[in-house]
């Protein structure tokens, strides 16, 4: 295998001489709703399609009123798909996302105007190093582009005043908004603009497996900030979004810590806190991992039941698509933003945080007394 694709000019130089990466915003095509309903009739295909119908037809029913979470993993900001994401808040269709913090950090060259390009993966490592080129497998962009967006969040964190222990929706809810402050309009082209602007929170199940979360540490240890992400404050307010909901339902991005940052919630609740919430009435989840290796990334809805995360009644309403999320997630946002049921009134789940953990508390108290009254 080449370093360098056939016919790909020479020179460091030219590796960054490919077209910018710019969000996709899908517009509701009625070819690829037709595409998917009449052509993708069996094995990934057709189960892209059954995951497409469960969104649009039951998930974003307004007679079902479910609380839809998206996880999301691998370089999905860095391919263009943030815009995709941007445009189901926007409609209502997702309320609340935990994603890699990589993704939430690469989201921010493009609210900062910084520019990825497309190129590609058979190129020489060492000569990109030397001319200062990063590489996410064909996506290319300076190293100066780290150094830039790594320089606003350490601004950022200082102008913040923003101190001891937060949720990681916090930080970004934070972030978001002064984006939109110091970039006005950016939330077109930002997923952590546009979610403190539609209120929909975002968590990061590792704050530390990132560059936001490598500034963190910095903040703390040179301006000795007592700012610190607290994943406590973000498991019990995943949880308790998920208790006050009337249904729950997952859209599934890769796998990871995400994904099992966001299942986790329902064996909390019956495990830990003695709260019986069900399981999760819907689950979709779009991967390339197999179920044979035993990682949770590949773990199917029917195994999730056996863990109280997946309600065992509800099986016909899950769907696992064995594709690559960059093909697979545009067709899937095309087909729900053109459907009858495309667009919901947001619930805002940010402003409502204390409230539930509030009452997740009073309930968790209950609970107590309850197997304390019980054990006499």
């Amino acid at each position: 295998m080449p370093y360098r694709s056939p016919g790909a000019p020479k020179g460091a130089k030219s590796f960054l001489a490919g077209q910018p990466i710019r969000y996709y915003r899908p517009k509701g095509s009625a070819a690829v709703r037709h595409l998917i309903d009449e052509g993708f009739q069996a094995f990934n295909a057709a189960r892209l399609g059954e995951a497409c119908r469960i969104y649009s037809d039951k998930m974003l029913s307004k007679q079902h009123d479910t609380t839809i979470a998206l996880t999301i993993a691998g370089a999905m900001t860095p391919a263009g798909l943030g815009g995709c994401v941007i445009s189901l808040m926007a409609r209502g269709l997702i309320d609340f996302i935990i994603s890699t913090g990589a993704n939430l950090y690469h989201d921010l060259h493009y609210a900062l105007n910084f520019t990825l390009r497309r190129g590609s993966p058979f190129v020489d490592d060492r000569v990109l190093y030397r001319e200062g080129v990063i590489r996410i497998y064909d996506v290319l962009f300076p190293a100066q582009v780290l150094l830039d967006t790594d320089t606003f969040i350490r601004d950022f964190l200082v102008k913040s005043g923003m101190e001891g222990p937060v949720s990681s929706a916090d930080l970004h809810e934070a972030l978001g908004r002064h984006l939109l402050k110091v970039r006005p309009g950016c939330a077109s082209y930002s997923m952590v603009a546009a979610a403190a602007r539609f209120g929909v929170p975002i968590y990061t199940s590792s704050p530390g497996d990132s560059s936001i979360g490598m500034n963190v540490a910095y903040h703390e240890l040179i301006n000795r900030s007592t700012l610190q992400v607290d994943p406590n404050q973000d498991v019990n307010e995943v949880c308790a979004i998920i208790r006050a909901a009337e249904k729950n339902g997952c859209v599934i991005l890769g796998g990871g810590s995400p994904k099992n940052f966001y299942l986790q919630g329902q064996p909390t609740l019956w495990e830990v806190y003695g709260i019986l919430k069900g399981g999760n009435d819907y689950f979709i989840q779009i991967t390339t991992d197999s179920v044979v290796w035993g990682g949770l990334s590949g773990a199917t809805p029917a195994e999730a039941v056996s863990w109280g995360k997946v309600n065992p009644g509800v099986l016909p309403d899950t769907a696992v698509a064995y594709c690559d999320s960059t093909i697979a997630f545009p067709l899937f946002c095309e087909y729900a933003v053109g459907h009858k049921n495309g667009k919901r009134q947001r619930k805002a789940l940010l402003g409502q945080r204390a409230q539930l953990v509030a009452e997740l508390e009073k309930e968790a108290r209950r609970e107590i007394k309850k197997k304390a009254k019980r054990n006499g």
